[in-house]
């Protein structure tokens, strides 16, 4: 029976030291349209806008690249179209003399916008000179959700070589929005949710306490062209870490009532100090599968997203923390998975780079365990491939909610964490598990395609 439980732990700790899967980063502010014709030059426009308008001023940059020089593209004349919920903000000819056009952004009170510049006498395009930038002001990009730009190429290479039956290319990007949603729970209380999307705005958000599930809305077009140039839409659902009800070791995810991918549902104990952050990622391929899905209905395809998120007894293994840093990620187990007093607990986890995902050899670190702002357990150790384990018997009196902390990762000084529910339930202690997944939240402004 000892030899067993040895091997079951040496099982586990070799599954710990294999990759576990990616976890997916969120965030845009810029979207490029690759390779398009222009008068037989192949050219890629991007367009980069702040993923929020906090400042007095911002800036939208819009360029024109050669794709065979990678140098910018002269004397382009950009007409472009703002839409915002399928309303027109403006429609303007803008005049790029080096293919980089930046228009500085205003908001103002009021529902004219004005731009202010110079404009040149062929199209009337809007330019900036040494002394006067682009500028437009009025009430525009003060409400989150997706952003379109139709975009014309009008000139190249000279002012006035005019582009006749030019062709409209599209560019999406999105403002970050986070409302705030006052629900019931099952005892008549209020409960502020918070709903974060990075893609669209989110509407009809429910929580039903008798389900125990979270439904909203968010608008999306399935068509083949919109999802082209769709990487990633990524939401946030926040709730109180006190709220226990709708705490459990799992959620399960559908849009259109297709199951989401386990890899698309991701728990956040990390990033808010009081909220339990759930995150819905979907990648292109996901979005793909969910119309493929969604035809075999032969049902007509809706021009929204409708999610449920709904609470899970399934437990999945490894959990996994990131440090501050993003330099470190722990995968954490346990064994076995139902805990009774008395009986040791074995807790197994590895040490990973946080970049490569690789198991760090010879790492050091100190294992805590603490209850009530206490510590009940403390040890130091050295996880010699990797990955190791650690035993505690807990108590009768050692329960409530519990910490798991791994500190000083390879004497760095780093630390890294992991909630935990220890409840008595008929002479047992079961586990409601606070955190099961810490996002490494990386913006991807580096990508070159928006999407969401």
């Amino acid at each position: 029976m000892i030899l067993l439980k040895k091997l079951g732990i040496l099982a586990l700790v070799t599954c710990l030291l294999f990759p576990a899967s990616s976890v997916y980063g969120h965030g845009f502010g810029i979207d490029t349209i690759s390779s398009v014709d222009v008068q037989g030059k192949r050219l890629s426009i991007s367009v980069e806008m702040p993923m929020y308008f906090e400042n007095d001023q911002d800036q939208i940059t819009i360029t024109a690249t050669e794709d065979e020089s990678k140098e910018n593209a002269k004397n382009v004349t950009f007409l472009i179209g703002l839409f915002h919920n399928n309303e027109m903000i403006f429609r303007n000819y803008f005049f790029a003399e080096d293919g980089i056009l930046p228009i500085t952004v205003t908001p103002t009170q009021g529902d004219e916008i004005i731009i202010h510049g110079e404009q040149d006498s062929l199209l009337g395009a809007w330019h900036a000179t040494e002394s006067t930038p682009i500028e437009i002001t009025g009430s525009l990009f003060n409400s989150g959700g997706l952003y379109n730009f139709e975009i014309e190429i009008r000139t190249i290479d000279e002012p006035t070589n005019i582009i006749e039956n030019s062709t409209v290319y599209n560019a999406d990007l999105s403002l970050i929005e986070t409302v705030s949603f006052v629900q019931k729970d099952t005892e008549n209380n209020d409960v502020e949710f918070r709903s974060k999307s990075y893609f669209d705005s989110v509407s009809n958000f429910k929580y039903d306490p008798e389900a125990k599930q979270v439904t909203f809305e968010m608008p999306f077009d399935w068509s083949e062209k919109q999802m082209s140039h769709v990487s990633v839409v990524h939401v946030e659902t926040h709730f109180p870490k006190d709220f226990t009800e709708f705490l459990t070791p799992s959620y399960s995810g559908n849009v259109n009532g297709i199951e989401l991918f386990n890899s698309s549902v991701s728990i956040d104990d990390y990033s808010e100090d009081d909220e339990r952050v759930i995150h819905l990622v979907m990648l292109q391929d996901h979005l793909r599968y969910l119309k493929n899905e969604m035809k075999k209905s032969e049902e007509p395809i809706p021009d929204n997203m409708s999610f449920t998120l709904s609470t899970s007894e399934d437990m999945v293994f490894p959990l996994e923390a990131y440090t501050k840093s993003e330099d470190f990620k722990v995968n954490l187990s346990w064994d076995p998975l139902e805990i009774e007093p008395g009986v040791d607990t074995n807790f197994i986890f590895t040490i990973r780079d946080g970049r490569t995902n690789e198991p760090l050899r010879s790492s050091d670190y100190t294992f805590v365990l603490l209850q009530n702002g206490e510590e009940i357990h403390r040890t130091s150790g050295t996880a010699q491939v990797g990955g190791e384990f650690e035993k505690y018997t807990f108590g009768e009196d050692e329960t409530g909610p519990t910490i798991i902390k791994f500190e000083n990762i390879r004497n760095t000084g780093q630390e890294t964490e992991f909630g935990l529910v220890v409840v008595p339930e008929f002479g047992t202690i079961a586990l409601l598990v606070l955190s099961i997944s810490i996002l490494s939240i990386i913006f991807a402004t580096k990508r070159n395609s928006l999407g969401f």
